[in-house]
């Protein structure tokens, strides 16, 4: 892939610390079988439930693969037959047996590069607890850094149902500033951490625009910042805390891939995000990439971050690059360009703030969009683009319509991301241009507000995820991660099982909630959003060699109990990256996540209990 000046000076100053990284796990990914088919495989797991997701064979009891790629599955006898001298054969011990999960919508290469920076209150139940793990943090920390709660939690899973106050920040934090965020609504920042960042009485208004910071009677902030009328705020703030050197990047992108893995996901979609702009702030994953270094497959997409000028930057990445498929374009199987998106121009752009009003396009933003848009189309860039309610959908339909009535948009497996409202009108208009649906269990981290304003009728169906299947939609499912939700894909597929907010509040009905089967489905067999259905997805000979064997059965775990679930042997092209319990042995050590002050180090990523527990 191509490096720009900016990378490469980014990489000359990283040179020195290339030889303390050794190399691991799955190698780069070959576009194809070994030529000789009658070859033993390199990798066969027995004894297993499998469950394919292939209409042909559903269920199976083994798995047999070479050179990345499946060759056999089937009966334990039919498949361990194949087995030669130099085959690696793995005994399931009656485990169930899963495709790789892929989350369709996630932010992994901006969470990896902030991984070894962040505590986590994922899963946590109490804020006494979430409150101990962050006052035994800031003991820990060093002058100079920051303790940053950021994205994953919901106040309404804690037993006392309710946000921290500053009062108790600054009780436990007098001199380390502390950031805290609650989805995208607001942030909670100390004294410590309000100074760092300059923001007192005089704090001029124009320098975080986009948001509010809330002050007292006497005009002096007082740590609490809000999303009013956009989350800018949010990003900006934190995006000017300390940050970890190239280094520590690399390495805490490889802890968090391999928490990824332990959680089974072996590949993920890539939409930007703020302050992710490609290619200059992709080095880190391009350079892990370059080194064989990558444990899951990572796909991306180009979110604009030049308000005005998104149209420029299209035009520059349609010119210079060309999204991957059929083998061809930039990356390969392991790191590759899908198109653009979730945000393609500023102004058409709404956001997942349920405490407040609906967030309403200004006028312009159909013009800003078409022009892109049209680009997209003529250069036949796959594209997504982010719509919360389904008045924004509408207006983007509008504009994909005219453009599809030039050049068709029909093959390029464009996405709508989130919908939660969506309506039947809208579904239908997306199925007339082939157009997905990308999934996320945003809502379950804001049910509280969701309900207090939308009310339990429109959490129904938020979004309506059986009637867009019905209409023969494509369906992904993802996380949204780690700003907003967990990256656990367990806690969305409970949700997705049981309807049911971080909180246990009811929110999909009967009527809008998936059976498992379904579920898992729309987690693993989901490849179209990324043009890739005949590499992945499904358990079959000539797919990709990708697996999850879990910790407990889903089928029959109770429910509730969806979101505790793990992988103890995860498999990419046909490499273990993860391996737990007894299959322990198998597993490949990372070296130490560095900085030793990392709240990674302490505390396991899910309920917070301590690493040494």
């Amino acid at each position: 892939m191509h490096l720009t000046r900016r990378e490469l000076i980014a990489l000359g100053a990283a040179a020195s610390a290339a030889a303390l990284i050794p190399a691991c796990a799955a190698p780069r990914q070959p576009s194809g079988a070994d030529s000789d088919t009658n070859a033993p495989p390199d990798l066969i797991v027995h004894n297993a439930k499998i469950t394919t997701l292939d209409p042909s064979r559903p269920s199976a009891r083994a798995i047999a693969v070479r050179a990345g790629v499946i060759t056999a599955v089937g009966s334990d006898e039919d498949i361990l037959r194949l087995k030669g001298g130099r085959t690696t054969v793995i005994n399931a011990q009656s485990r169930r047996l899963i495709p790789g999960l892929n989350d369709t919508h996630t932010h992994t290469v901006r969470g990896g590069l902030n991984y070894a920076l962040e505590l986590r209150w994922d899963g946590v139940t109490s804020l006494k607890q979430g409150l101990q793990m962050l006052r035994e943090q800031v003991r820990r920390t060093p002058p100079g850094q920051w303790v940053r709660v950021v994205g994953g939690w919901s106040y309404a899973q804690f037993e006392e149902k309710r946000l921290p106050t500053l009062d108790e920040l600054n009780a436990i934090a007098p001199d380390t500033p502390v950031f805290v965020l609650y989805v995208y609504t607001s942030a909670l920042l100390n004294k410590a951490c309000l100074k760092h960042l300059g923001i007192d009485k005089n704090f001029p208004g124009n320098k975080y625009p986009g948001g509010t910071i809330v002050r007292d009677a006497s005009g002096e902030p007082s740590g609490l910042l809000l999303a009013d009328p956009s989350a800018l705020i949010l990003y900006s703030t934190l995006n000017d805390g300390p940050k970890l050197d190239m280094e520590q990047q690399m390495l805490s992108s490889r802890h968090f891939m391999k928490e990824l893995n332990r959680l089974g996901i072996t590949s993920s979609l890539d939409c930007g995000g703020g302050f992710q702009n490609w290619p200059d702030d992709y080095v880190v994953i391009k350079e892990l990439h370059k080194r064989n270094q990558l444990t899951m497959r990572i796909g991306v997409s180009t979110f604009i971050q030049r308000p005005g000028k998104e149209l420029e930057d299209f035009r520059d990445w349609t010119e210079r690059y060309s999204p991957r498929f059929n083998g061809q374009g930039e990356g390969d199987d392991m790191f590759y360009l899908i198109g653009g998106g979730e945000m393609l121009v500023r102004s058409a752009y709404d956001f997942e703030v349920f405490n407040m009003p609906r967030v309403v396009p200004p006028p312009n933003a159909e013009a800003d969009l078409e022009r892109v848009v049209r680009l997209l189309a003529e250069k036949k860039w796959p594209f997504r683009f982010h719509a919360t309610y389904d008045e924004t959908v509408t207006r983007h339909l509008d504009v994909l319509e005219r453009v599809h009535r030039e050049i068709p948009i029909d093959k390029l497996h464009w996405i709508c991301d989130h919908a939660e409202s969506l309506s039947d009108r809208n579904i239908e208009r997306i199925a007339a241009m082939n157009g997905g649906v990308a999934v996320q269990n945003r809502i379950a981290f804001q049910e509280i507000p969701f309900l207090e304003r939308y009310g339990p009728d429109a959490a129904d169906e938020a979004p309506p995820i059986n009637r867009i299947l019905k209409a023969g939609v494509p369906v992904g499912a993802g996380t949204d991660m780690s700003r907003v939700s967990s990256y656990n894909p367990w806690a969305c597929l409970r949700w997705l099982v049981t309807g049911k907010g971080e909180g246990g509040a009811i929110l999909l009905s009967a009527r809008t909630r998936l059976n498992r089967d379904t579920a898992l489905r729309i987690w693993c067999d989901n490849a179209w959003f990324s043009r890739e259905e005949r590499r992945k997805g499904r358990l079959a000979p000539g797919l990709l060699g990708d697996f999850a064997l879990l910790s407990e059965d889903y089928f029959t775990v109770d429910e509730d109990r969806i979101a505790d679930l793990h992988s103890v042997l995860t498999v990419v092209a046909g490499r273990v990256v993860h391996a737990s319990a007894e299959h322990a042995a198998l597993d490949t050590q990372l070296p130490d996540l560095a900085p030793g002050w990392s709240p990674v180090r302490h505390y396991t990523s899910w309920r917070g209990k301590a690493v040494t527990s």
